[in-house]
């Protein structure tokens, strides 16, 4: 059995958020299971990846074994919990799921660096580790609620994909010849 510095089993509620100005945002996974509350940050991808790779495997799950009840898509009321302090900062995230228990589980490992600032293997033992297991309902609610935060970052230019700041943007695309987008 592996070792976790936190083993929510089960999360009284997850969710994945972000806070700060869009531009300027953190994004994090944070969980409570008793009186442990997790909050462990990820990068803007990861949190739009873990969201999509879940809501895939719900997808599956439900082909696979139709007897389970679908998950209802459902607007939970759950807030971050302030005040926000990171554990680590995720550098490997897994997921699966737990047939006996019907849970899906998410191990979040650290990115750590050894003496030589190379990042170590995650798979080592002395990386620390977190696990988060929630219900299908539960799980699903923090992805649809992970992707309406990651929508309501900057516009993106139609050109060069690049985001768009308050104080304008210059599209390298226009090559010179237009004016600078500005919202």
């Amino acid at each position: 059995m592996a070792n976790y510095l936190y083993d929510l089993n089960p999360v009284q509620h997850i969710i994945a958020d972000a806070i700060g100005e869009p531009g300027q945002r953190t994004f994090f996974l944070q969980a409570r299971a008793g009186s442990q509350l997790v909050s462990v940050v990820l990068e803007k991808q990861e949190v739009g990846s873990l969201a999509v790779s879940v809501l895939q495997l719900l997808e599956e799950l439900e082909k696979m074994h139709p007897e389970l009840p679908t998950t209802p898509r459902i607007k939970k009321a759950v807030h971050t919990e302030h005040p926000m302090e990171p554990l680590f900062r995720v550098g490997q995230l897994t997921i699966g799921y737990d047939e006996d228990e019907d849970m899906i589980w998410l191990i979040a490992k650290a990115s750590v660096l050894n003496e030589e600032s190379q990042v170590i293997d995650p798979s080592h033992d002395e990386v620390p580790s977190v696990r988060f297991m929630g219900s299908r309902e539960q799980m699903r609610a923090m992805c649809e609620h992970a992707l309406e935060i990651i929508s309501q970052g900057r516009p993106v230019c139609p050109l060069c994909g690049k985001p768009i700041e308050r104080s304008g943007h210059f599209c390298a695309r226009t090559d010179g010849h237009a004016m600078p987008i500005i919202f």
